[in-house]
């Protein structure tokens, strides 16, 4: 008596379960890699196109203990109304004034000089955001 298990020949009925079962868990995979990669473009896009303001400080002058002038440039839609947050800080690193400065003009590029009143003399003027709104 032989000890030794009658096997099927390999490829004569088919794939074995195990072969099944690795195909179903790759194209499920692949559904839910590609879905991933779907919702992280999407949230970057959102991320960049809803971004309708954006500025950058040019100069920035200390004018007096109590004021800091700065010169933004600013972009946004035609149309957009919002504001851009603007900090300055000491020469010890303290915020010394912070302020939000509307932008309600209907061009798209705006060149303007604000002053941000300070509680001390301001040695930096940082631009810390804009929002549409």
């Amino acid at each position: 008596m032989s000890t030794a298990r009658a096997q099927l020949p390999e490829g004569r009925y088919g794939r074995s379960a195990d072969e099944r079962a690795d195909r179903k868990l790759r194209v499920v995979g692949g559904v839910l890699g590609v879905a991933l990669i779907g919702v992280v473009g999407w949230f970057g896009y959102d991320y960049i196109a809803g971004a309708e303001i954006s500025a950058q400080v040019i100069t920035f002058e200390a004018v007096s203990d109590s004021a800091v002038e700065v010169h933004l440039e600013v972009h946004k839609d035609a149309g957009t109304k919002g504001y851009c947050t603007l900090r300055s800080q000491g020469a010890d690193g303290n915020e010394v004034g912070r302020a939000d400065f509307r932008f309600d003009q209907h061009s798209s590029r705006l060149d303007k000089v604000v002053t941000l009143r300070t509680t001390a003399r301001g040695t930096t003027a940082e631009l810390l955001g804009c929002h549409a709104g």
